[in-house]
This record gives structure tokens, C-alpha cells and sequence, in this order.
């Protein structure tokens, strides 16, 4: 195996790692300048304590997703795993969640054009 097809998705995980920490430091830094004195300390520590594990665990829980690559069942000549469900799954989710998102915004409302159309009709 070529070694820059292994060291670019490395230091890929590696940025995006650090972005992550210094975005979880400065967020559990907001919230620990809202509490008292003495009780910052103990939130630092526990938060960012408790935000290093839950990545550690989460990047172990997208190894074992990456391992499932058996083929669970075939349809319409496309073999299915449990990777590509997870990934099909998340990806609809997204989709949904980006549309539902979307629908909020009044840009993307469906009765926003025809209001803006009598706005400037007036």
C-alpha cells in the first residue's frame, strides 16, 4: 500500500480531531464562566474528561461500523452490509434532517415567493 494513501486520511483525522478539541475547550470555557467560582474547575475537568472519552468511544464504535462489511442480503443484484445500511441510513437522515431545517427558514418557505410577489405588488 502506497504511503500517502494512508497518511492524507491520517492527518485528515488528525485536523479534524484538534478542531474538535479546541471547539469543545472553548465551549465547556463558556459554560464554566457561567458558574460560580468554585465551581469552574470541576466543570472543566469533567467536561472536557468526559469529551475526550465519548470521542475515544465513538471513533471505536466508527471501527467496528467500518468492519461490518459482510453481505447481509442481495436486492436487485446490490449486495447490502451493515456499513452500507448505516450509511444509507444516516445519509436519509440527513437529507430529512437538512429538509426539515430548510422548511424553517422562510427563503425556502413554500408561501414565501407568493408574499414577497403581493408585497411588491402593492
Amino acid at each position: 500500500m502506497n504511503m500517502t494513501v494512508a497518511i492524507i486520511p491520517l492527518l485528515s483525522l488528525i485536523a479534524l480531531e484538534v478542531i474538535l478539541g479546541i471547539d469543545n475547550i472553548i465551549f465547556i470555557s463558556i459554560l464554566a464562566d457561567k458558574l460560580p467560582e468554585n465551581q469552574r474547575n470541576k466543570l472543566r475537568f469533567w467536561g472536557i474528561g468526559l469529551a475526550m472519552i465519548m470521542r475515544l468511544v465513538l471513533l471505536a464504535f466508527i471501527a467496528w461500523i467500518l468492519k461490518l462489511d459482510q453481505t447481509l442480503f442481495t436486492l436487485f443484484d446490490k449486495s447490502f452490509s451493515g456499513k452500507g445500511l448505516i450509511l444509507i441510513l444516516g445519509g436519509l437522515f440527513l437529507i430529512y434532517k437538512s429538509a426539515k431545517t430548510a422548511d424553517s427558514y422562510p427563503l425556502f418557505n413554500v408561501d414565501y415567493p407568493r408574499k414577497c410577489l403581493i408585497l411588491f405588488a402593492n
